[in-house]
């Protein structure tokens, strides 16, 4: 019990006098911090020059949670990237699995396609290698030549739309002119208006129509085929569809894709059969079962009668 009332007896004062001094010096702070003079503004800006760079260490941990709150944001908008790409693979697996499935349905109907044409409009598949490069002159070389049975005049198409046709044949080659050159003219029908025109083309990727008879009855969207007529190509291959030009001309938007020419379809069109007297090609010659026509010439006679 004495030791304790010594204790007490000696720290009480110290306490006192810390209290005290803890009091006045707030009190002297708080008197300098509210003087209004240039010689304590100076005092007040030295102290705390002094004093405020030392608490770093104070902010030290919240400049640390404020690094790990963005780093928490930023391994946040990662792991949902992270999922959006992997949302992506799963879509583009299921396109890819459709893409195949398209490819395969594709392969049926290009089968299908080589019969439903015309059984003796077979074809010749040939890799384009080279263009002519030229702006006057709009041509392919594709490497299927005579010795593939290739002939002149032969139409080639892309698998969609029809492209040009065989303007000179060698061994190992040929060259295709496109009906973008200005040398290639075909007759087209406009469907479903029935009307007959010519494709002419003039080095763009829009050939005009020509000699085309009403333009009232043709509207941009009309589908484009070849007319068989004079021989040229085939019937009903598919060129393109009726579009309206700036310059206020019909013209035709291809259905081949000239940006990527790289397998074109030769034809082998068989030549139709001539016809050298369509008078006797519906019906042979009629014989007469009546009486026998009078000649005058044979029997002047007989027509003398007759007249009287």
């Amino acid at each position: 019990m004495a030791r304790d009332k010594t204790s007490e007896d000696y720290f009480g004062p110290i306490r006192r006098l810390l209290v005290g001094v803890l009091v006045l010096a707030l009190i002297g702070l708080f008197l300098v911090w509210r003087i209004d003079s240039p010689r304590v503004e100076r005092f007040r800006a030295m102290a705390i020059q002094a004093v405020v760079p030392s608490f770093d260490w104070a902010m030290a941990p919240i400049t640390g949670a404020a690094n790990l709150i963005s780093d928490f944001e930023s391994y946040r908008q990662l792991r949902a990237q992270n999922q959006d790409l992997r949302r992506e693979l799963q879509q583009m697996k299921a396109w890819k699995e459709a893409a195949l499935q398209l490819e395969q349905e594709n392969a049926k109907l290009l089968d299908l396609n080589n019969v439903s044409l015309d059984p003796q409009l077979t074809y010749v598949t040939g890799v384009v290698i080279t263009d002519s490069g030229s702006p006057f002159r709009q041509s392919v070389l594709v490497n299927v030549g005579s010795r593939d049975g290739i002939l002149d005049g032969w139409p080639t198409m892309d698998g969609i739309g029809l492209v040009g046709r065989i303007a000179g044949v060698g061994n190992e080659t040929s060259r295709v002119m496109l009906l973008t050159d200005t040398s290639s003219r075909i007759p087209v029908t406009i469907q479903p208006s029935g009307q007959k025109a010519i494709l002419a083309g003039d080095n763009s990727l829009n050939p005009p129509l020509e000699f085309l008879d009403d333009t009232a009855l043709v509207r941009p969207g009309d589908r484009v085929v070849s007319s068989g007529d004079g021989g040229v190509f085939p019937a009903d291959l598919l060129v393109g569809q009726v579009a309206l030009g700036t310059d206020g001309r019909l013209r035709v938007r291809l259905a081949a894709d000239y940006q990527r020419l790289e397998f074109l379809r030769v034809l082998r069109s068989q030549p139709h059969e001539e016809i050298p007297d369509p008078d006797n090609l519906l019906a042979p010659e009629a014989e007469f079962f009546g009486p026998a026509a009078v000649n005058p010439v044979a029997n002047p006679v007989a027509l003398e009668v007759g007249d009287g």
